[in-house]
């Protein structure tokens, strides 16, 4: 027999650490999301999950939730709920990346590169 000092949590089921939630509170955190622990620090509540105080552990440097989800070995879906949490309670900050309308078209990036090639 195995000794149960040997599972980690995945005999945990990901709907106990989402509290049975199947998608996050914001749909603005995504795969490419990079997340970092707000400027405020402040400590998470005796009640956090293993999880949430390691997510916020690690993103004491800027890390994207793909790169979070791989390291606490969670389905992306989980750990975008988990972080979401954490953002909507002030302990992280969720840096979207850039919204397609908001983006220069590819064409303005030829003319802009073809202009500074044209000034030398």
């Amino acid at each position: 027999m195995t000794d149960p000092g040997d599972y980690k949590d995945h005999a945990v089921r990901p709907y106990v650490l989402t509290q049975g939630r199947a998608r996050p509170s914001r749909n603005t955190i995504g795969l490419d999301t990079l997340l970092v622990v707000t400027e405020a620090g402040k400590p998470l509540p005796v009640s956090a999950s293993r999880q949430e105080r390691e997510l916020v552990r690690m993103c004491r440097r800027l890390l994207s939730l793909a790169e979070a989800a791989a390291y606490l070995e969670l389905p992306l879906s989980v750990a975008s709920i988990l972080a979401s949490d954490l953002v909507d309670s002030g302990h992280l900050t969720a840096r979207s990346r850039i919204p397609e309308v908001a983006r220069p078209s590819q064409n303005m990036l030829k003319e802009v590169l073809d202009g500074l090639r044209r000034l030398r």
